[in-house]
């Protein structure tokens, strides 16, 4: 009778691992809109990678079920189990009524249910890179004019970088010769933007972008950020596809803040340690980073990343660089004839163009990180004609978007040109860049916002200088009883 059950048992667990080679077979061509998760770390399938089927449905990842058998093996059951010290009298064998829990007793609807996660939709397989399909730089600043204002040397510049960088990707080597990277620093004033410049060029190119900080970048071993975080941000930006990261953009933004500290004995943890530790980052290398996590331990899987193919964009609104440039401009100062005055390039807004490396080296940035810089390159500080532009311009201008607002609740939005100058000359005494736009016009817009949906009958508001200026108010049109009754109009027509 044992022997039959045996039997049984062993029929029956052919019959489970037939069927669980079964289901690894098929695998993602199931059609099944949901992925396993791990039973032990609750990880989707896309995160923790292959699952361990075990019966009843049950997965396990490779990392828990590695971890659960290290633990296991630490400890000889089977000896304490047969240890005569802890034995029972009557059978002579340890720990009586204690046995191991068969997994395959948990068959049925008493089983422990397999909880799933809806699978994230895959793209098709993406091609390589065809060097024919990449946008030329014209057409990539012609794209870059329909949401930035001025600024058209910087736009030259980085189309032209990520022209040659993409061209660079797609063809690896060309007759031998190791085309180097492109990567870029750009300097420029606060709200005349350089995060804004990325964020639309990534866009375009349809290319993972990841943006840090690097105020919270410090080195290995430290509380903050590793350095190799801005590439787990990537890879999180490329639904963990290494492939897709690695052709990727960073954008690392407050380059300014690691500069080395001056006068100081302290160790600099969070300065020239951390240039130091970027060094083979834009250089090249590759990083094994966290995948699904910010930080490495022991329960997160780590991947691999070459970041040979990155593009690297630091920016920074460098504080005090002016000071240095004109300390360095005014050296030729003399007494005599052709003598420059000191003041000559006091009053002179686009000082930052004349940058040069060893301006950015004396402000702090050591020389080995400067020259894995090789595009260096200055954004122009915002006049008054450009912040009108900024008002009502690109796509998605702050006016259009008020006016986008108002016209849900069908009323028309409008502004005079003293209106657009009073709004700029403000944003002006700010100092903030384009920042200061949205600040002075949520400012005034607030009372209109609030004051509009009260009356069905107002058709039109139109913004003054006075009412900016606060002399005035807006110019206010009543809907006419025409316009309500559009069968009523017709009536008035035909009669």
């Amino acid at each position: 009778m044992d022997d039959h059950k045996d039997d049984i048992y062993e029929d029956n667990s052919i019959e489970e691992q037939k069927k669980t080679e079964a289901e690894e077979k098929k695998g993602d061509d199931s059609g099944s809109d949901y992925e396993d998760v791990c039973f032990i770390c609750r990880r989707p399938e896309s995160k923790a990678g292959k699952m361990f089927r075990l019966p009843n449905h049950i997965c396990v990842c490779d990392d828990c079920m590695h971890k659960t058998m290290d633990t296991v093996s630490q400890f000889d059951y089977q000896g304490l189990l047969n240890n005569p010290d802890f034995s029972d009298m009557n059978t002579g064998k340890g720990f009586p009524n204690i046995s191991f829990v068969n997994l395959a007793d948990l068959r049925g609807d008493g089983g422990i249910p397999n909880k799933q996660k809806p699978k994230k939709k895959k793209k098709k397989d993406e091609a390589e890179i065809d060097i024919r399909n990449i946008m030329p730089p014209h057409k990539i600043k012609q794209k870059l004019d329909e949401y930035v204002v001025g600024q058209e040397h910087a736009k030259k510049v980085m189309s032209v970088a990520v022209y040659n960088h993409y061209k660079r990707v797609a063809t690896g080597t060309m007759d031998e010769i190791e085309i180097e990277k492109s990567n870029m620093l750009m300097i420029g004033p606060t709200g005349c933007g350089k995060t804004y410049l990325v964020k639309t060029l990534a866009r375009l190119l349809d290319v993972p972008l990841a943006i840090a900080d690097a105020t919270s970048l410090t080195e290995a071993g430290y509380i903050g950020d590793d350095i190799e975080s801005v590439v787990s941000k990537l890879l999180a930006a490329a639904d963990n596809d290494v492939d897709r990261a690695e052709r990727g953009i960073i954008f690392i933004d407050e380059i300014d803040k690691i500069a080395k500290k001056k006068n100081t004995n302290a160790r600099d943890v969070s300065g020239e340690s951390v240039q130091q530790g970027m060094l083979k980052l834009l250089e090249g290398a590759e990083v094994e980073v966290p995948v699904g996590a910010n930080s490495k331990n022991a329960m997160v899987p780590l991947a691999t990343v070459n970041t040979r193919n990155i593009l690297f964009i630091c920016g920074g609104a460098f504080p005090d660089l002016d000071e240095i440039i004109k300390q360095r401009l005014n050296k030729k100062t003399s007494i005599g004839y052709n003598a420059e005055l000191k003041d000559k390039y006091d009053k002179e807004k686009n000082i930052l163009s004349h940058v040069t490396v060893e301006d950015i080296r004396k402000f702090g940035m050591i020389p080995e990180f400067i020259g894995r810089l090789p595009v260096i390159f200055t954004l122009e500080g915002l006049s008054r004609e450009m912040m009108i532009q900024i008002l009502s311009q690109p796509r998605n201008a702050i006016l259009k978007q008020y006016q986008k607002l108002l016209e849900l609740d069908e009323v028309e939005l409008l502004f005079d040109e003293g209106a657009l100058e009073a709004i700029a000359d403000k944003a002006l005494e700010k100092e903030t860049g384009a920042r200061a736009l949205r600040a002075i016009i949520e400012e005034f817009m607030l009372d209109i916002m609030y004051e509009v949906p009260k009356d069905d009958n107002i058709g039109r508001v139109t913004i003054t200088r006075e009412y900016i200026e606060g002399t005035g108010g807006p110019v206010i049109d009543i809907r006419s009883r025409s316009a309500e009754h559009p069968d009523r109009l017709k009536e008035i027509q035909q009669s």
